[in-house]
């Protein structure tokens, strides 16, 4: 779903970055495409990304020999724009070019993905007991599920907003989430956990062919004990398969780690996300080193009152590609 065109309208009209979508033809048919977004703020960042604030992007390619054509172009596009850094988030096929000048990031994520029977009923009845009494217990609690759309935007923004906070994270533009649901259309769908009248989550799904990815989903941590993330997750996927997908990707997460568990609970397996980076300075710091800045950045961010992270956060939200 991020190789979309839809990706690459909601990032410029949104927040503005200069796109460059890379494509390969051969015989006159389409072969490979590249995408890639231009995040620059003069002396901070200045970095090519295929693609930012989603899991994958890449190429998409029928061969190495095509793959090798989108990632020259890409590295000329690099040295034309003077970036700093070159990203590549999703599987390289092993060719001279890509092992000569990729370094790959140690992450240590995974992509968790879930293939999908014909039927919703048939994906229940395969759930373990516990699994699908949590679902059951979430609606016995009086959360109910209910699809969503632009008219609910300030709802769920409030909950994606305080989510992304908790956790310590400056939050996407309310816009943003605005601009990716008026360019997917039809190809993207709102979900929302409400209790007594009030939205308590909110999730977000695009779909491409028979592919499913779930950018964002949050709820209201004072709420958790009533179960909306089950009743959230279960009618997506419920969706996903009653209406002909096959594969539904809950997005990275690192191995043991709370979240994993939880996608892992559904039968989702991990699939290796290796990401890779061609940097002017040569191999830069390791990521325990990121890990440690990222842990303190957080731990400021979560002190900040709410309406302001709010108002500062989109600002610098933009500029970080994760």
């Amino acid at each position: 779903p991020y190789h979309l065109f839809a990706w690459k309208r909601a990032v410029e009209s949104s927040y503005g970055h200069h796109c460059h979508y890379l494509y390969a033809e051969k015989d006159g048919q389409l072969v490979g495409v590249l995408p890639l977004v231009h995040l620059n703020f003069p002396g901070l960042v200045n970095e090519l990304t295929a693609l930012p604030y989603c899991d994958v992007g890449n190429c998409l390619c029928n061969s190495g020999e095509v793959q090798d054509a989108l990632l020259d172009e890409a590295l000329n596009l690099q040295k034309k724009l003077n970036c700093k850094k070159l990203h590549l988030r999703g599987a390289l096929k092993e060719t001279e070019l890509a092992k000569s000048s990729f370094q790959v990031e140690e992450t240590g994520k995974v992509r968790m993905l879930l293939k999908l029977p014909a039927s919703a009923d048939e994906l229940f009845s395969s759930f373990k007991s516990k699994l699908r009494s949590q679902v059951r217990k979430a609606e016995k609690n009086g959360v109910t599920f209910r699809w969503g759309g632009l008219d609910d935007l300030e709802a769920m923004y409030f909950v994606f907003a305080k989510n992304m906070h908790e956790l310590g994270s400056p939050v996407h533009a309310k816009n943003w989430l605005r601009s990716v649901l008026e360019h997917y259309g039809k190809k993207a769908k709102v979900g929302l956990a409400e209790f007594e009248g009030k939205t308590i989550g909110m999730g977000i799904i695009l779909l491409a062919c028979q592919k499913v990815s779930i950018p964002w989903a949050s709820t209201l941590r004072e709420y958790n004990r009533l179960g909306p993330n089950m009743l959230l997750y279960w009618n997506f996927l419920k969706y996903s398969a009653d209406h002909g997908c096959r594969e539904f990707d809950f997005g990275r997460s690192t191995a043991g780690e709370g979240t994993y568990r939880f996608k892992q609970q559904w039968g989702a397996e991990p699939e290796p996300l290796p990401w890779y980076t061609c940097s002017k300075a040569g191999k830069g710091a390791d990521e325990s080193q990121h890990a440690d800045q990222r842990g303190l950045a957080a731990a400021i961010w979560q002190k900040l009152p709410l309406p302001a992270a709010n108002a500062v956060g989109p600002r610098l939200r933009k500029y970080i590609s994760l």
